[in-house]
């Protein structure tokens, strides 16, 4: 069973990469790995190394701490958030709409 650490941070990772328009290949080519590596981070089903989550963070263009952001001081804690609203970043559409928003021309 994945640690709940490691899903928080594949889901952080899936959702920075959905809100620049990156696949899972480009990803794992940006970093020299398979991108059935990345499939496997994003579930939580592999713990990403510092060093990797490093790359992964340079990759897309992001601080290494956004992938903790939101993350409890008791891992397994859900918050309050996250218990009324559900899993908002893991609905696919959801993250269109914001990936949509940010693509918006400022003027």
């Amino acid at each position: 069973m994945p640690h709940p650490v490691d899903v928080h941070v594949g889901k952080r990772i899936r959702h920075r990469r959905w809100l620049v328009g990156m696949t899972q290949q480009q990803l794992a080519e940006s970093v020299g790995i398979k991108f059935q590596q990345i499939q496997k981070y994003e579930t939580g089903a592999n713990r990403v190394s510092a060093s990797r989550l490093w790359d992964i963070a340079a990759s897309m263009d992001v601080d290494v701490s956004f992938f903790f952001e939101g993350i409890e001081r008791n891992a397994g804690a859900e918050s309050d958030a996250t218990r009324r609203n559900g899993d908002l970043m893991g609905d696919k559409e959801a993250l269109d709409l914001v990936r949509s928003y940010y693509a918006i021309p400022e003027n």
